[in-house]
């Protein structure tokens, strides 16, 4: 007979996402938590990922591998990135189902959805329109993704679920001077602006577009609470077919004040002047949370929040991203 341990692999551990869920779960007397490095175990490898789940008695998987990078990447290396991630994915999710492991969390993005979808947007809006062209690959391979669990749920009766986040921020970001996404990049640049006592910052655009965030230990936190929602409860809130759950915040904020809040965060007093012959992007991208919120799950960070606990972070480890 069994005890009440379950043992759960977390594929992507060392990513700010696999690193959040991996920290949730380390402090949970009932889990026996398996990580592999790259090294360790390549993803890509269909038999080594075989052999993995044959040699270990797994009851859970947080699917948080991924291939993953900016437009520049994306665009650069598309072959790379359907590849890479549909691989991933597929060894993962039919390994586990081949060692009868029940309960599987596949982690997505809202990149899944059309270029032009209605906001805020709804689940609903899958495959209902073309893609964003600079990350199609990648999109095509998350939503291939969904799409593998929810066969191995109608054909075998598993029991594999997937969530889709907005924007992500927080501990183990990227702040690399070159490649980093918005706020990591936005919190470097005013404090290094801060330090030297600059005068003033000059941020792209008109500052008018809104966006949505949501901080990492939030995307955790929902991850394993969807994971672990009763069978009744997950299935009277989804469909077989339309299975997926967006995971956000709900709401949204103007550039601009995201940039604001930045340079309160991080001591910058100087002024903030708006160079508007930048692209501005999409006027607004927004997740409808309504079924995450059905389904018990709200967010704790709020902006202001948020950003601090990211900054204090990367005040704590940023000699990791000199140059």
């Amino acid at each position: 007979m069994r005890s009440n341990m379950k043992t759960v692999f977390v594929a992507g551990h060392r990513g700010m996402v696999g690193a959040a869920i991996v920290r949730k779960l380390e402090k949970r007397s009932d889990v026996k938590l398996i990580t592999q490095t790259r090294t360790e175990l390549n993803l890509i490898n269909q038999q080594a990922v075989s052999d993995f789940f044959a040699a270990n008695n797994i009851d859970e998987v947080y699917l948080a591998a991924a291939k993953v990078g900016g437009i520049h990447a994306n665009n650069t290396y598309p072959a790379e990135f359907i590849y890479e991630n549909l691989m991933i994915e597929a060894n993962i999710i039919h390994a586990a189902h081949a060692n009868d492991v029940q309960k599987l969390l596949f982690l997505g993005s809202s990149c899944i959805y059309p270029k032009l979808a209605e906001q805020p947007m709804t689940e609903k809006a899958l495959l209902t329109g073309t893609l964003e062209e600079t990350n199609e690959p990648y999109a095509i391979a998350k939503i291939a993704g969904i799409k593998l669990c929810e066969s191995y749920n109608r054909q075998y009766g598993r029991d594999y679920r997937s969530v889709m986040p907005t924007n992500l921020y927080g501990p183990n970001d990227n702040f690399h001077p070159e490649n980093s996404h918005v706020i990591p990049a936005l919190l470097r640049r005013f404090y290094e602006a801060a330090q030297r006592g600059d005068s003033e910052v000059v941020a792209w655009g008109s500052g008018t577009p809104m966006r949505e965030f949501l901080h990492v230990d939030d995307m955790a936190a929902a991850s394993v609470h969807v994971m672990e929602l009763d069978n009744e409860t997950y299935q009277a809130n989804t469909q077989p077919m339309l299975s997926h759950i967006n995971v956000g915040t709900g709401e949204d904020c103007t550039i601009r004040e995201l940039v604001e809040t930045v340079a309160k965060v991080t001591g910058f007093d100087g002024e903030i002047k708006w160079d508007t012959s930048k692209p501005d992007g999409t006027p607004r991208k927004l997740m409808d949370v309504s079924r995450l919120r059905a389904l018990g799950w709200k967010h704790t960070y709020n902006l202001e929040s948020g950003l601090k606990h990211a900054f204090d972070w990367f005040l704590a480890n940023q000699d990791n991203f000199r140059g």
